[in-house]
């Protein structure tokens, strides 16, 4: 506890008159000085006098005291290790009577202790918390006060009552806050004797420090309530809006073992992740817990987990690869109370652990899949897994007439391609062939059209399966080319055009003539009307 103490001083004189108590006879007693203020287990001296005229003075105090002077009428006392408020008495037996007169001594003294009581190892945001400041000692109490500092700074102030003997609890009422994390308070008292020409002096306690914790909901366990043998599961717990993440601790237990896991703390968020391989020695039925520790809060979601084995159905084929018109017997078996719900291909029928057909292969059927579907109920859910195979036929080849046409007709210099498809498994060679003189037939090939391409070809598609011959009649349509019209047809038009080109050349020659013999013919006239005589 730090202190801050005034050195004690000599009695104060505060009232320079005394008082006056008059008596039978005027008879009066005073007491100098009449108020004093000094400091516990100070000393004051008390000069008591009286206008009888054989005084009897004395003094009656409870505290030590020593007659220092005296006079005819008059005694000067000094009293010594005053300990509290008292009013000493000036008293004279004058005669038969006794007069007397009272001071009033105050004593001050500053706190022997301010204590802050421990505060809570972690109180809750948004709720109020109550600080209690101890005061023992401290005088005058009227001028005594006590103050809550939070960071040295003043939060609130409370007057500091009642008797100095008796130790006095301040309370202070706060609402904690995020951000009263970790600050530091303390209590102070304040004894201002200012009045009294003194000063202010101050106590203060040793700083208590806050911590603040924001917690309103459970941890979000994100899993499924069902677990598969032999899969791997991640589960996921997590919490946000709490306060201080960082101080936070999250885990994971699965069937009452912590599990191996990492954390994420930022600002107001806290997560934890586990990976967990489900094998046969787990329980059929786990209990998956996350908690959360924050403060002296524990939180926690639980989850129960149903652990089951569910194996995919075994799909067979008699023969994966079957010549054409082989039979083959599809079978679909479900194991572990799972139930066969469909298989492709079979008659429909209630479910039952194993479903099986038979049928003859054929072309058609090559690259056909089967599927068949399994269905397990597990606490009420219906859980499904699939299988797939496909069949593969062997056929011979195949040239139908929508794969392969019979007639082509095409013109001469065109762009075309010869589209022949032979169908087979194993895939058939496909050869074209002209039947006169053996010329192949490029196929798929976009070729120019050529007139020496016309005549009937022979396709052939065979395989180890087999061979098929088609017919294919291609027609190149194109013209024979005679040049005599050209000819003619060119002489012709050279013939117009020099017959046209004559006749505006001899056009225009007359017109010239005609437009010469004109302009003559007025010169003339001019002539002749210039020669004539006046009239």
């Amino acid at each position: 506890m730090a202190s801050t103490r005034a050195n004690p001083t000599l009695p104060l004189l505060l009232a320079l008159v005394a008082v006056v108590i008059p008596g039978p006879g005027d008879t009066q007693v005073s007491i100098h000085p009449p108020k004093a203020f000094l400091p516990r287990g100070g000393s004051v001296q008390v000069n008591c006098s009286s206008s009888c005229e054989n005084p009897g003075l004395g003094l009656e105090t409870q505290w030590l005291k020593d007659e220092l002077e005296s006079g005819p009428s008059w005694k000067l006392f000094e009293l010594s290790d005053i300990g509290e408020d008292s009013s000493p008495m000036c008293y004279d037996n004058c005669g038969t009577k006794q007069y007397s007169a009272s001071a009033m001594i105050t004593v001050y003294s500053f706190p022997e202790r301010v204590e802050l009581d421990l505060l809570p190892v972690w109180q809750q945001v948004g709720k109020n918390l109550t600080l209690r400041c101890r005061v023992d000692g401290g005088a005058p109490r009227t001028q005594l006060s006590a103050v809550l500092l939070r960071e040295g700074e003043p939060l609130s102030r409370q007057p500091v009552d009642g008797d100095p003997k008796d130790p006095k609890e301040i309370t202070f009422t706060l609402l904690a806050r995020r951000r009263d994390h970790g600050a530091n308070f303390s209590c102070l008292t304040e004894l201002d004797l200012r009045p009294q020409g003194l000063g202010l002096f101050s106590n203060v306690s040793e700083v208590r420090q806050l911590r603040t914790f924001d917690l309103a909901t459970n941890p979000k366990l994100d899993t499924p309530d069902l677990l598969e043998v032999g899969s791997q599961q991640k589960f996921l717990c997590s919490l946000e809006g709490l306060f201080p993440a960082s101080e936070a601790e999250i885990y994971l237990e699965l069937g009452g073992r912590r599990l191996t896991q990492e954390s994420t703390n930022s600002t107001d968020f806290v997560s934890t992740t586990a990976l967990v391989e489900v094998t046969e020695v787990f329980d059929r039925i786990l209990l998956l817990r996350c908690v959360l520790k924050l403060a002296d809060q524990i939180l926690e979601t639980q989850r129960t987990l149903r652990i089951y084995n569910f194996s995919a159905p075994v799909l067979t084929l008699s023969q994966l690869e079957v010549s054409e018109g082989s039979q083959v017997t599809v079978k679909c078996e479900a194991h572990g109370g799972a139930q066969v719900v469909h298989l492709s291909g079979a008659p429909p029928g209630p479910p039952t652990p194993q479903v099986q057909f038979t049928l003859n292969a054929s072309p058609e059927d090559h690259k056909r899949r089967f599927f068949c579907s399994a269905e397990l109920e597990v606490a009420g859910k219906s859980l499904s897994k699939n299988q797939t195979l496909e069949l593969h036929v062997l056929y011979g080849p195949r040239l139908d007439e929508r794969d392969c046409l019979g007639n082509w007709t095409w013109q001469e210099g065109s762009q075309q391609t010869l589209k022949c498809q032979a169908w087979g498994n194993p895939s058939p060679k496909l050869t074209c062939s002209r039947k006169a003189d053996g010329a192949l037939l490029p196929i798929g090939k976009v070729k120019s059209v050529k007139r020496e391409m016309n005549g009937t070809y022979e396709c052939h598609a065979f395989s180890s399966h087999g061979n098929v011959t088609r017919d294919v009649n291609l027609i190149v349509l194109y013209y024979h080319q005679n040049n005599w019209p050209v000819i003619i047809a060119m002489l012709v038009l050279v013939l117009v055009v020099l017959a046209v080109s004559v006749a505006v050349y001899i056009y225009n020659h007359q017109r010239k003539i005609r437009i010469y013999k004109l302009q003559k013919a007025q010169e003339e006239a001019m002539k002749l009307k210039a020669q004539a005589p006046p009239p």
